[in-house]
């Protein structure tokens, strides 16, 4: 594989690992989603020490208001912070 299916093939996988923790496996409850948070992005809750930071999160991700976040709702979570990622090393290269 190249190194970008690889990837894809890693945010698959780890949105599968933790959806699976509870009974749905194609979504992720809000406890879910700050155990994915907490293991996979320590950094992002540690920036933001509001203790709301998932709440705020799912609601924002929610798209279809069903409390939880299904795939398609966690991929605007990854590309939103791949693309805050990709701004921050351009400004630092500058």
């Amino acid at each position: 594989m190249t190194e970008l299916e690889m990837a894809l093939d890693m945010i698959i996988n780890i949105f599968a690992r933790y959806s699976e923790a509870e009974d749905n496996q194609q979504s992720l409850t809000k406890g879910e989603l700050r155990m994915l948070l907490e293991k996979e992005l320590p950094g992002f809750l540690e920036s933001g020490k509001d203790k709301s930071t998932v709440d705020k999160l799912l609601k924002e991700l929610d798209a279809n208001g069903d409390t939880k976040v299904d795939f398609n709702e966690f991929m605007t979570l990854v590309a939103m912070l791949t693309s805050t990622c990709h701004t921050y090393f351009e400004q630092e290269e500058s």
